[in-house]
């Protein structure tokens, strides 16, 4: 078998090993597709309390999208601050809504449900501030688009299984794992949400919890007891 069948075969079999353990998910995201865009680039090196504390807290202080994109820029950032680097996230944000004010004469994306996946892509990626990860999550949550996203946990897992190369980063990450799947959003889906919790919970980030893990027998990262190399995680402490 060709090495790129190896791994899409590999790819499959412990999606379907995470989707015993966690059980198949309904697609689902936040009612809003501007909560889920703008809370998204909020919750970039942040927890998920500081996102939701720093989004509740703008909404409050700006109660309108307008106004958030007018906003002085001391407050905006103050509004913000839970969220680690408020100076930079709220420029993203105010450029982020002039241009899609000036662009579609609101603050609203519905019209991206009527895109094709590339073109909703496109467009999102062109937008300041927006990055691969951001999109995927965007298109996939809100309007089921076939997209993976692939964020730290994402990565760290799919790299320490061998699913991706050592040096792969998140963003080339997305394109290889996508080629390995269905081309289906409730697939794609559960495998983001699934890899996302193992990667919470089991798989973290500097000491992972192997012994407890289901997929030992398809994770290189085990069978090099922990050495390997890997862009998306340093390697494991010495024992002192």
């Amino acid at each position: 078998m060709h090495p790129t069948n190896d791994l899409a075969a590999k790819t499959l079999r412990v999606h379907h090993l995470l989707n015993d353990l966690y059980g198949i998910q309904a697609i689902y995201g936040r009612t809003d597709p501007m909560h889920e865009l703008i809370s998204t680039i909020l919750s970039h090196r942040t927890t998920h309390a500081n996102e939701v504390t720093a989004y509740r807290t703008l909404r409050e202080r700006f109660p309108t999208w307008e106004v958030v994109r007018d906003a002085p820029l001391p407050g905006l950032i103050d509004a913000i601050k839970t969220a680690n680097y408020p100076e930079v996230k709220a420029p993203y944000i105010q450029n982020l809504l002039r241009q899609l004010i000036r662009e579609t004469g609101a603050a609203n994306i519905d019209f991206l449900a009527n895109l094709t996946t590339e073109e909703a892509m496109k467009w999102l990626t062109d937008l300041p501030g927006i990055g691969l990860k951001t999109a995927t999550l965007l298109l996939l949550f809100n309007f089921k688009k076939p997209v993976l996203p692939v964020d730290t946990h994402v990565h760290r897992v799919t790299q320490r299984l061998g699913l991706i190369g050592p040096k792969v980063s998140a963003e080339k990450a997305h394109g290889i794992l996508l080629a390995y799947l269905p081309q289906d959003a409730t697939v794609l889906f559960n495998f983001h949400k699934h890899f996302y919790w193992h990667g919470q919970r089991v798989c973290t980030w500097y000491y992972p919890k192997c012994n407890e893990c289901i997929l030992q027998k398809q994770c290189d990262f085990f069978r090099a007891g922990g050495k390997m190399a890997l862009s998306s995680t340093p390697a494991r402490a010495k024992a002192k």
